[in-house]
């Protein structure tokens, strides 16, 4: 069966009709490219406005902080934003999945900070673990919390609102426990800590950025293809095309961007490795929600939970995989954290970091009522907070303030996502 990018959320619908041509909305069948362009602004119309707010929004933001300070937009500037927004980007992207169900997990950002404290350590001299164990090591102590904090939502029926914040009080317990006295541990693996603090060479950041683009090109251009042939909604080609230009010029001016010397007294310059692994879960994640049944049922769940389970979805498995994933991702955050940081310590703030969490996949267009997103959302709304969080340092604004911003962009975020709500057809 082929498969569709956007699920219907209500899967209680008959699987040959939803397949078949003519029961798709004709304002979504587009043979050229001006048909094509009227029925996305219809879709925007209706609600659907995808990452536009967003990417209105960080322009915005550019524009504003390059005006009070014209540092903002320098290329030193730029790359180091990038590196803040990996751990906002990364936990946001975790919290996607549980958004999509409708639910919320509020412990992810001392999971991460459990999974900083296995790898710091396992790697430390004394325990001598190499470097791509112990970061395994932390990434599955991740996943094990996310199982055991999904079976108790779905098997014993507890709201997940309820148990990820005992989780969030629990795992702060554990990460003291295991800290001690001392308070920190240092990380002193060169590896780890080049996560977030080592670039690429120039050479290598444009054959890494030719090969993303070419994978990326021939993966979309047969998508398309295969969609048209099919008769579902797809481009036309000429579209297709665009995108992947589109992707093309976005890469290289990145690479541009990371190769520009941005060093003070030594050469810096290269793009950095954690905007890699940012890129590398943007990928995996957005594979396994768009092109996956699992990913569709997720989607299904989130729109209509009731009408999916009638359809036959397992929904204490999907909901449950769904939180093991959220915490996995936490994990590859505390990570990059504890990379950036070349320790891990009691300073950690775990409660904060999941406020910034929600509030960046929410800020990139992921719906608090479930059933809408992507994860990159999660990537957009990451780079949003760290603009905000950036900028303000630049301009001299204490946490007060920026603490209040945050709040304010959030909640002009839930207010659209609940205004887009009103204006989309119920199906």
């Amino acid at each position: 069966m082929t498969t569709v990018d956007e699920p219907i959320p209500t899967p209680d619908a008959d699987e040959e009709d939803a397949l078949d041509p003519k029961s798709v909305p004709s304002e979504l069948v587009a043979n050229s490219v001006g048909e094509y362009l009227t029925a996305s602004l219809a879709r925007m119309r209706g609600g659907e406005t995808g990452v536009l707010p967003v990417v209105a929004g960080l322009l915005l933001v550019s524009i504003l902080f390059q005006a009070m300070n014209s540092h903002f937009l320098t290329a030193g500037n730029l790359v180091n934003l990038l590196v803040q927004a990996a751990v906002f980007s990364l936990l946001a992207m975790g919290e996607v999945y549980a958004l999509l169900l409708g639910e919320i997990d509020l412990s992810i950002g001392f999971v991460a900070g459990v999974g900083g404290v296995v790898l710091a350590e396992l790697a430390k001299p004394t325990i001598g673990w190499p470097w791509w164990a112990a970061i395994a090591a932390a990434l599955l102590v991740c996943a094990l919390i996310g199982l055991v904090q999904g079976t108790i939502i779905t098997r014993i029926g507890l709201p997940s609102f309820i148990v990820t914040l005992a989780g969030l009080l629990f795992w702060q317990g554990v990460m003291l426990r295991i800290l001690g006295d001392g308070g920190s541990v240092l990380i002193q693996n060169s590896v780890i800590n080049n996560i977030s603090s080592g670039n690429l060479s120039r050479a290598a950041g444009w054959i890494v950025m030719l090969v993303i683009v070419g994978a990326f090109g021939i993966m979309t251009w047969r998508r398309d293809a295969r969609r048209r042939t099919a008769g579902l909604t797809a481009p036309p080609p000429t579209l297709t095309f665009a995108k992947i230009i589109a992707v093309l010029v976005f890469g290289l001016l990145l690479v541009l961007l990371c190769n520009t010397d941005r060093g003070i007294r030594l050469p810096v310059y290269g793009v950095p490795w954690v905007v890699l692994v940012v890129f590398a879960v943007l990928a995996v994640w957005t594979y396994v929600l768009g092109r996956t049944r699992f990913g569709r049922y997720v989607y299904a769940i989130g729109g209509n939970s009731e009408a999916a389970r009638r359809a036959g979805i397992p929904l204490a498995r999907i909901r449950t995989i769904a939180f093991v994933l959220v915490s996995f991702t936490a994990g590859i955050a505390g990570v990059a954290y504890a990379s950036r940081q070349r320790s891990i310590s009691t300073a950690f703030d775990g409660g904060t970091l999941v406020l910034y969490a929600v509030a960046a996949a929410v800020i990139g267009g992921t719906s608090l009522f479930g059933g809408r997103g992507k994860a990159l959302s999660g990537v957009l709304g990451g780079i949003v907070i760290a603009a905000i969080y950036n900028g303000m340092g630049l301009v001299g604004f204490d946490a007060s303030t920026q603490f209040m911003v945050t709040a304010l962009v959030l909640l002009g975020a839930v207010t659209i996502d609940a205004l887009s709500r009103r204006n989309r057809p119920t199906r």
